[in-house]
């Protein structure tokens, strides 16, 4: 089966030279973004109701740009002054960088991981005498408290976001070759919307593990996989199984 159109469920990227756009003039196919699940704030009362007190806490463990923006939106709405002493451990240098929509970066102590949420784990023992706040989403993996209890150091949990599913109603009656998801919470919102969603020639792509198990668990067929060693990108593995695909067109 030949591919023309692919739907990704991310919004669409705001670089001009994302490799999605090279993909699709390359390869002459049609690719539409569409966020399957979007981000929406916890009001700031809520999240004093988790017993979260800003000033208690001397540093602060950011995973994702949603945590930066979302932390700094709460204390804003409780009129706290973030103080420059103030710590900031970031699970990527891609977090740090967007760090600086909020902070002047040279005078900020702020430690940054490779990667993974693991690789932050030796910065972080280095000042297990700090009070580190988690700010996070009701989405969060369980390997992330598990990796912080296992350092024996103060910390707390506080959802500052939740993840939502968004209203897909008015793709109902539109097809596409390939589907890309890369979170089980976006096969969750495919079935959320579509339950009687039945894959048929539909392939689909998916973007780690979890998100592989996820598509298994619901009786779908994973056809794309990624990252691998040879496809360390969605990108790169949409292209060699295109390129199979249509094969001849």
């Amino acid at each position: 089966m030949k591919v023309k159109t692919i739907l990704v469920s991310q919004p669409e990227p705001k670089i001009e030279n994302s490799p999605y756009f090279d993909l699709q003039e390359k390869q002459k196919v049609k690719i539409d973004f569409r966020p399957f699940i979007h981000v929406e704030g916890v009001a700031a009362k809520d999240v004093r109701h988790q017993k979260v007190d800003l000033t208690q806490y001397t540093a602060i463990i950011l995973t994702s740009r949603n945590s930066v923006d979302h932390f700094f939106r709460v204390a804003d709405e409780m009129r706290f002054k973030v103080p420059d002493t103030l710590k900031y451990f970031c699970q990527s240098e891609a977090v740090a960088f967007y760090l600086q929509k909020y902070v002047v970066y040279r005078k900020r102590k702020i430690y940054v991981g490779k990667r993974n949420f693991e690789d932050l784990s030796p910065l972080i023992k280095k000042y297990k005498d700090e009070s580190f706040l988690l700010p996070t989403t009701d989405k969060l993996k369980d390997e992330v408290p598990a990796i912080l209890n296992a350092l024996n150091i103060k910390w707390k949990e506080g959802i500052f976001y939740r993840t939502v599913i968004s209203d897909l109603s008015d793709l109902a009656d539109v097809y596409y070759d390939i589907l890309v998801f890369f979170s089980p919470s976006g096969i969750e919102s495919l079935f959320h919307n579509f339950p009687d969603f039945k894959q048929n020639d539909t392939r689909i792509a998916v973007f780690g593990n979890t998100t592989a198990k996820a598509v298994e668990e619901h009786g779908l067929r994973v056809d794309i996989l990624a990252p691998t060693p040879e496809t360390p990108s969605m990108t790169m593995a949409l292209e060699k199984y295109i390129e199979k695909a249509n094969k001849g067109k």
